[in-house]
């Protein structure tokens, strides 16, 4: 009888060994998945982070250009639209001897806005930077 009992009680070792190991596996499952999402995520964010960004300096370069040929040019609507996405120039001020261009974009609820502060005697641009709001 003893050997039966012994028995029972490695196969019942063994039966519970199975289930943790199995649960454990799971656990390593999920986990990985989560991440692997969530890197997912964030690769999608980056990336509409980079096309609003693109848009909004592709919004600025237009705003220079339009500023160069009409020096009264005050920006606002209509959008410009470029492949399929749209971006605003908010507003041109000329403070002489600068130009002023504020810019947004968005791509999928992310946002770029920019300032740009350009000398009105030759066009160079004498700052370039992106703003939290205006």
């Amino acid at each position: 009888m003893k050997t039966d009992c012994n028995n029972l009680n490695r196969g019942f070792a063994a039966l519970i060994t199975a289930i943790i190991l199995s649960l454990i596996l799971i656990i390593v499952a999920i986990v990985m998945s989560q991440s692997g999402f969530l890197s997912r995520q964030i690769l999608s964010e980056s990336e509409n982070k980079e096309k609003s960004a693109a848009l909004a300096e592709a919004c600025a370069d237009n705003a220079i250009l339009f500023t160069i040929n009409n020096p009264l040019y005050a920006g606002g609507p209509p959008p410009i639209i470029i492949d399929g996405e749209q971006c605003e120039i908010y507003s041109v001020t000329h403070t002489p001897p600068i130009f002023t261009i504020k810019t947004r974009a968005e791509v999928k609820e992310t946002v770029t806005k920019l300032k740009i502060i350009v000398d009105d005697s030759n066009f160079t641009v004498e700052s370039w930077e992106e703003v939290a709001s205006f």
